[in-house]
């Protein structure tokens, strides 16, 4: 049986992406820092599939929270299939660049950029043993030409920077059967992470060109493509899921 690893996979987007691998038939091991709630409302949900669901509290921003995760997830199910980067640490104060506190910035850089370094440094071995792996980030709209973000600089300079370590993990290891992608979510908001996409048809999205909102599932689904084994093909890419809606130029 497979086996996922998902940072902050209890609510928001990284619920649905949870989900989706539930049904697919792979066991999980969910990352959460903080939200006891969250675990308890998925451990009810999937409580007939307890064998396959583990939970590990961690801070994405902490090395050794971060390699404990790997260890248990490994300990509990003894392989490492999917490493999903979904946690990613955002600044929601609109500021400038000048405006930010030195810890505001670390936590950027570290929870975006040096999570997915120290992650990958644990959970490599593994991967190349098995010959097999699927690296999964995420970035936001564009990330892949490197686009000035205005009030979001630390934020889009980790996830730049995710841009290129992503890519540059494919070739590396691409010989082990291991592939590295990054998905950019759109303007998906609110309820919206936690949606299905039958339930965001119900509403007319003026913003997003294909009139609709984008949701959590839309996500999970292409994690769950990426995933797959004949998905191998596919890497060193970025994939976005944004329904045409340009998310950063919109704020000029």
């Amino acid at each position: 049986m497979r086996h996922a690893l998902i940072t902050a996979g209890t609510k928001g987007l990284g619920r649905k992406v949870t989900e989706k691998l539930l049904e697919k038939g792979y066991s999980v091991t969910v990352n959460y820092r903080s939200d006891e709630n969250a675990v308890q409302s998925l451990k009810e949900k999937y409580h007939h599939l307890s064998e396959r669901l583990h939970f590990v509290q961690g801070d994405v921003t902490k090395k050794e929270d971060l390699y404990r995760l790997v260890d248990e997830a490994f300990n509990r199910f003894g392989r490492i299939d999917f490493l999903i980067n979904n946690a990613g640490p955002y600044i929601f104060e609109r500021k400038k660049l000048a405006d930010y506190e030195d810890d505001e910035w670390y936590e950027m850089i570290e929870g975006n950029l040096s999570a997915v370094f120290h992650l990958f440094k644990k959970t490599i071995p593994i991967m190349r043993k098995q010959r097999f792996g699927r690296i999964i980030t995420y970035g936001f709209q564009g990330a892949g030409s490197a686009p000035g973000w205005l009030h979001r600089s630390a934020f889009s300079a980790a996830k730049v920077g995710l841009v290129s370590l992503t890519k540059t993990i494919a070739v590396e290891e691409a010989e082990y059967g291991i592939t590295a992608n990054m998905i950019c979510p759109g303007n998906i908001l609110g309820d919206m992470k936690e949606a299905t996409i039958a339930y965001a048809r119900q509403f007319k999205d003026e913003m997003t060109p294909i009139g609709r909102s984008g949701t959590g599932e839309d996500i999970a689904r292409v994690v769950a493509f990426l995933c797959e084994e004949d998905s191998d093909m596919i890497t060193g890419t970025v994939i976005e899921v944004t329904g045409g809606l340009d998310v950063i130029h919109r704020y000029r």
